[in-house]
């Protein structure tokens, strides 16, 4: 056993000094196997043979991933369990540290610090799920926070305390006696929904200023072939290419890696999460139109299709009613849902009637989604015929509306159950006292995009430069450093918005009239949006409802497990079916299945 408590399987590893006092350690440690919460570590060059190496990797357990790494002859390695073990894609890249130079760039507006609590932990296994990674127990971090062979790191939001990104570092010589005096970096993951840049590079650069500090010689990493973005990452800091190779066990994690193409390749993040809950339960999936979201769901005698997470159970009066705002607003009012005061304008002209009873408005087409023609918080003197327009060029009806400040809301409700909440956030930029509004939108978009598989970026026109005149910004503008520029009103996703789960937390009167909302409308799947000015408090005004709602927007809580439960109740193990029923009354938060 290490001193950071890990699994050394076999290892011989011999009294020494510090390695960082320039000792040498005269015994090489065998069949070394570091166990790191989601799975153990093999390192492949200390294994006796083959056979040894493949042994060790059958121990795996359930829902835990291991990792041959430093392997040099895959060829020889996977020819002694060639049914059980694969190549994994990825490359290995190596930091020279004796040559590095440390960078003089302090972060801007996070800091990285240690792991120090279990509330860190707990972040950290929210970010790592919303990358796909493999949880880790809290308490495993927290046993080793004192280790001095694994280094855990993280990224904390300097004004909202929230922690937004993370890296694992392992010093092979405190952990094993590795005569190299070798590192290696793993389980690097930024929140996908920071307003941060440069939150990865700076994890990268605090782990390798630290192991250089130690005196380590090198710091290596595996990373997915077609990861371009961090692998631009690692050879702008110097990384190169190191000609070792990856091992992995065949497992349902791993499967996406091995198994080929799989039938939701060409789907966007809405619908192939759909899709790959439903391959995960033997569901039979047939994809449709690949481009636009369509698929077919077969299971036993049950066919269905859908669009996202509109399927056809969803009727088309209740679609034609969410597809009218108008409608939609006429409809939950008379249920008891609280709503902003709203009329019909065929003129712009009209449309200021509105300002007779509030100060600020809110224009936008009839009918209409993903944010586009909508004008929010619109004064007296604010060019109204100009938005008018661009809600016009999206539906000849158009709706002037009460501005209410607050949060914008979001509710996904599955089978009358709230099973998701979160606060979306306007697109926003941050200045660093250099760069025009223009590059930092830009940049800003950039990052959206590669966070939402290219389905949010931030639109630069009108609106956006109404947005900036009213902060006094133009395109051009440098603001100063740290300063926060909003270059959206409207929170929606597919304009940059970002977007922040709040289902532990959301105030029960806010799920009681998203849940009455889904019954007035009669739909089995929607997303509700209310302006709330916390979501912890009961105060709250409906806002529209959306008949398509993107479940992958909010991992890690189980959209796609639960619309695929409504799709196909006997799919779900008749015990957590039984939970279910039991553990859930008529209008609960949400589902534990």
């Amino acid at each position: 056993m290490s001193e950071a408590g890990a699994d050394v399987r076999e290892a011989d590893v011999p009294a020494q000094e510090s390695a960082a006092e320039g000792s040498r350690v005269t015994v090489k440690p065998l069949n070394v196997g570091l166990d790191c919460g989601w799975g153990t570590l093999h390192f492949a060059d200390t294994y006796e043979s083959s056979e040894a190496l493949a042994d060790a990797m059958r121990s795996e357990g359930p829902g835990r991933r291991d990792i041959a790494f430093y392997v040099e002859e895959p060829h020889v390695m996977l020819s002694a369990a060639p049914l059980e073990l694969f190549l994994d894609p990825s490359h290995a890249f190596r930091l020279d540290l004796e040559a590095y130079e440390p960078s003089a760039d302090k972060p801007r507006g996070f800091v990285v610090r240690r792991l120090t609590n279990e509330e860190d932990a707990e972040a950290v296994n929210r970010i790592y799920a919303s990358r796909g990674m493999v949880a880790v127990r809290p308490d495993f971090f927290w046993r080793r926070r004192d280790s001095r062979a694994f280094i855990y790191l993280v990224a904390e939001d300097e004004v909202t305390g929230a922690i937004i990104g993370t890296v694992t570092g392992i010093d092979h010589a405190r952990a094993f006696g590795d005569p190299n005096r070798g590192t290696s970096l793993w389980c690097l993951a930024v929140d996908p929904q920071t307003r941060h840049s440069g939150v990865g590079e700076a994890l990268v650069r605090r782990l390798a200023d630290l192991f250089k500090t130690r005196g380590c010689r090198t710091l290596d990493l595996s990373v997915l072939h077609d990861n371009d973005l961090a692998i631009q990452l690692y050879e702008k800091l110097g990384f190169e290419r190191l000609a070792v190779y990856t091992l992995k066990r065949k497992n349902p994690i791993n499967e996406r890696l091995f198994a080929g193409p799989a039938p939701e390749v060409g789907l966007n993040p809405y619908a192939r999460i759909i899709v790959e809950e439903a391959r995960r339960r033997g569901i039979d999936v047939e994809i449709i139109d690949a481009e636009n979201g369509y698929f077919r769901l077969t299971y036993g005698g049950r066919s269905l299709r859908c669009r996202e997470s509109l399927s056809e159970m969803t009727s088309a009066v209740a679609m034609s009613i969410c597809d009218d705002k108008a409608v939609t607003r006429s409809i939950v009012e008379r249920a008891g849902i609280a709503v902003p005061d709203e009329i019909e304008a065929s003129t712009a002209e009209e449309a200021r009637a509105l300002f007779e009873r509030h100060e600020r408005i809110v224009l936008k087409p009839a009918r209409g989604e993903q944010g586009r023609g909508i004008s929010v918080g619109l004064a007296a003197d604010d060019d109204v015929e100009a938005a008018f327009a661009r809600a016009r060029e999206v539906c000849e009806r158009v709706l002037v509306e009460e501005f209410v400040e607050g949060d914008d809301l979001r509710l996904v409700v599955i089978d009358h159950r709230v099973v998701a909440a979160a606060v979306r956030k306007a697109a926003r930029v941050f200045g660093d006292g250099k760069t025009t509004v223009r590059a930092l939108i830009e940049r800003q978009s950039r990052r959206r995009s590669a966070a939402t598989g290219g389905e949010a970026s931030i639109p630069m026109d009108a609106e956006t430069d109404r947005c900036l005149r009213l902060q006094g910004f133009d395109m051009e503008s440098v603001p100063e450093d740290g300063r926060e520029v909003q270059v959206r009103r409207t929170a929606n996703l597919h304009t940059g918005g970002t977007i922040h789960d709040v289902t532990d937390h959301v105030h029960p009167a806010l799920v009681d009239a998203a849940v009455r909302v889904s019954r007035a409308i009669d739909i089995p799947v929607v997303g509700v949006d209310l302006m709330v000015p916390s979501h912890r408090e009961s105060r709250y005004r409906f806002i529209e409802a959306n008949e398509r709602p993107g479940l992958a927007n909010h991992e890690p809580q189980p959209t796609a497990e639960r619309f695929i439960d409504l799709l196909f109740p006997l799919s779900v193990p008749h015990a957590v079916r039984q939970a279910a029923l039991q553990g859930v009354g008529e209008t609960g938060s949400t589902c534990p299945a």
